[in-house]
């Protein structure tokens, strides 16, 4: 029988999970079972997978879960050195050269275990199964608005936390942009076509700020792009690569500029290929927003878990997507996880 076991999720701020009681319930009516880590942070609760059917198991015990158990879990484990002979699922960050990542692959060399990486998790097309982008830029816009209106009363956008659900989010977010007496401001979104953006452009809406929306066809050219210096906010919703163009260069600082705000949802500060170079880091919870340049003043948000604001609807969105492909795990060598296996194999050599 397939055993999947669903740690709690052991990094700061971490308040998702990738399976709901419903999905677990769907699971083991297909006979696997299901054991659920009790967890001090989970924003579902643990009695819903106990009524579910779910063995439940102390927070934190996975390292002692039978070697044959599947572990799952969202966000990385504590990067203690430890080998890992399980299999696991989870965001490895492990596949693009990260220093960090290269120690888990030793891990789990030294373990014998495998990872099946939910970024890897893709279909017969190369298209990931599940993803936390609608969120991203969800959250990500709600963010960048903050900063606007703490950019505007003077200040920069104080700290963050999650939020109950997302109209606690809005409610808290109209407050602060009302309190500023102003107009609502002006916003672009660059990839408002794919799920992040979608997500951005969706929350400005809600907040009645009228996105421009602009895609591929809008950036083909390579710019420069003007369009953005004269919006107030502009949402990046495109991971670099090679190839992407450059939004916002380094003398827009300087440049005649309505622009006060980048949201970089993205957040790719560390690539070569960053369309926003005006920042050198990612921004934190405690500090979502830095300044970049004093007069006119410009601030980036750039967060890189920002679905984490909203760990209820993001869990059950996420969760939703990612279910077919577990109610597949009796199944390993066929496949969304047989695919996942092969890139975590390739990227082993040499490791």
């Amino acid at each position: 029988m397939t055993h999947l076991w669903v740690r709690s999720e052991q990094r700061p701020n971490e308040d998702r999970t990738g399976l709901t009681p419903e999905g677990a319930e769907k699971l083991i009516a297909k006979g696997l079972r299901v054991t659920v880590e009790e967890s001090s942070s989970r924003i579902i609760p643990i009695d819903g997978y106990r009524e579910a059917g779910c063995e439940i198991a102390p927070e934190n015990s996975w390292p002692d879960a039978p070697r044959d158990a599947i572990i799952f879990g969202l966000k990385e484990l504590p990067d203690d050195g430890t080998p890992l002979p399980h299999r696991h699922i989870m965001f490895g960050h492990a596949f693009k050269g990260q220093h960090s990542g290269r120690r888990l692959l030793e891990r789990f060399k030294a373990g014998g275990g495998t990872l099946y990486d939910l970024e890897y998790l893709v279909d017969e097309k190369g298209r990931r199964v599940a993803a936390f982008g609608y969120w991203a830029g969800y959250a990500g816009a709600a963010v960048s608005l903050m900063a606007w209106a703490a950019q505007k009363s003077g200040g920069l956008c104080g700290p963050v936390s999650a939020y109950p659900d997302k109209d606690a989010m809005l409610a808290d977010l109209a407050q602060q942009l009302d309190a500023t007496s102003l107009p609502r401001p002006s916003a672009i979104v660059i990839g408002a076509l794919g799920r992040v953006g979608t997500g951005a452009a969706d929350l400005c809406t809600a907040m009645d700020v009228t996105p421009t929306r602009w895609d591929m066809q809008e950036t083909a050219h390579g710019g420069p792009f003007p369009e953005i210096l004269a919006h107030d906010i502009f949402l990046n919703c495109i991971f670099a690569r090679p190839g992407t163009p450059v939004f916002v260069p380094k003398d827009a600082l300087t440049a005649d500029r309505a622009l006060s705000v980048i949201g970089d949802v993205a957040c790719d500060p560390d690539s070569d290929y960053n369309p926003v170079p005006v920042y050198r880091q990612a921004t934190t919870w405690d500090a979502p927003a830095t300044r970049v340049h004093d007069t006119p003043p410009l601030d980036v948000m750039a967060i890189d878990n920002l679905p984490s604001l909203l760990p209820l609807e993001s869990s059950q969105d996420y969760a939703e997507q990612l279910l077919p492909s577990l109610l597949t795990l009796d199944t390993l060598t066929e496949g969304v996880w047989a695919r996942a296996e092969a890139t975590f194999n390739d990227n082993m050599k040499g490791i």
